[in-house]
């Protein structure tokens, strides 16, 4: 039991102490924020694409840094999800990306209006944010059985071994092994159905081979349309 003098000192002491500890800790938040910030990425273009961003009241219907609305995808790290070209697309015609489902406002940016808001995004994206918010689980599989690469009940690709450009791209409407839009058609069995030459005729331009088709005529270059060609050849699973 204490005396009333030692409580006293312990009350006084335990306060300096763990008044102290806050203040260090203040300190240091201050010291790591220039880098925590990538401060020095704020370039015109950058500064041009926040005002364009807040004028265009985007948070009215987007998440950013954990402030906004929920009414669409949160964008603290849509750079790293979605990539360039996916962005500009989505920004020059939000419907032409998702005929009849994507309800996004067309703002009409320009072009450079497009470019500063990317090199906003992309600034964002690189911020240290302690972890938050937690990215897509794209480098693990996507059921238990971790060495299998069969399609069935047990239905599994390994998203470490996919494309990049898929993983921005195509997971924004299709699945694969279980993980994706539902948009379109899932692809585990496409390398069954289309050979490599269909594959890359339809990514050129799909409403050339279905005029009717919902899926866009997407911004990939031909680097990009021969990676996936040879990628979705070859899932050739057989679903249940």
């Amino acid at each position: 039991m204490l005396t009333k003098s030692q409580a006293k000192a312990f009350f006084i002491i335990g306060t300096a102490l763990f008044s102290l500890i806050f203040v260090g800790l203040t300190v240091d938040t201050f010291q790591r924020i220039p880098s925590q910030t990538n401060s020095e990425g704020l370039t015109p273009e950058v500064v041009r694409g926040k005002h364009l961003f807040d004028k265009s009241n985007c948070m009215g219907c987007h998440t950013i840094m954990g402030e906004g609305a929920y009414y669409a995808p949160e964008l603290t790290k849509v750079f790293d999800r979605r990539g360039e070209a996916f962005i500009t697309a989505m920004l020059k015609d939000p419907e032409s990306m998702y005929p009849g489902q994507r309800k996004m406002t067309n703002y009409h940016f320009n072009d450079q209006q497009i470019s500063d808001l990317v090199a906003f995004l992309k600034w964002i994206g690189q911020m240290d944010l302690n972890g938050f918010p937690p990215k897509p689980d794209l480098n693990k599989t996507a059921a238990p059985n971790a060495d299998s690469t069969t399609v069935g009940e047990a239905a599994i690709v390994k998203t470490m071994d996919r494309p990049n450009v898929f993983n921005q791209m195509c997971v924004a409407c299709h699945s694969l092994g279980g993980q994706g839009g539902q948009i379109g058609p899932a692809l585990d069995n496409i390398g069954s159905t289309r050979d490599k030459d269909y594959i890359i005729r339809w990514l050129k331009n799909p409403l050339e081979i279905k005029p009717d088709s919902k899926m866009p005529k997407l911004p990939l270059s031909d680097e990009d349309i021969t990676e996936l060609a040879a990628f979705l050849s070859t899932q050739k699973g057989s679903s249940k």
